[in-house]
């Protein structure tokens, strides 16, 4: 087999994610910070429906595949088969994180505010 650049990659030469659609779905939807409601819901379908999908009892129609795979920002592909460009859910992790102590300092500052101005 001839030796590919980054740039002359295919699908078929990456990796595969070795992991099962329901696991992909969980994946993709964790590293976008959904919950399983918020996720059903951009997908159009029924709580009970996705939470199949996840859990591996259930597979999406091509319809919602394709619609379950541009709301998770992911390509069919890579939930079908695990090839192709995975989610980064550790740098979206990190970012959330750090949103999150500087809404925790602002808040704590608000407070201390409210409280001087009390006095």
């Amino acid at each position: 087999m001839s030796e590919n650049t980054d740039e002359e990659l295919t699908i078929l030469d990456a990796t595969s994610d070795f992991d099962t659609l329901g696991g992909r779905i969980v994946r993709a939807r964790e590293a976008l910070n959904l919950d399983e409601k918020e996720a059903s819901r951009r997908v159009g379908v029924t709580l009970d429906t996705y939470k199949n999908w996840e859990t591996d009892r259930d597979e999406p129609r091509a319809n919602k595949l394709s619609m379950l795979a541009m709301c998770l920002s992911v390509s069919p592909t890579w939930l079908l088969y695990g090839r192709g460009k995975s989610p980064i859910s550790e740098s979206v992790s990190e970012e959330v994180t750090n949103i999150r102590e500087q809404l925790a300092r602002v808040n704590d500052l608000q407070e201390q505010t409210a409280q001087q101005s009390r006095c």
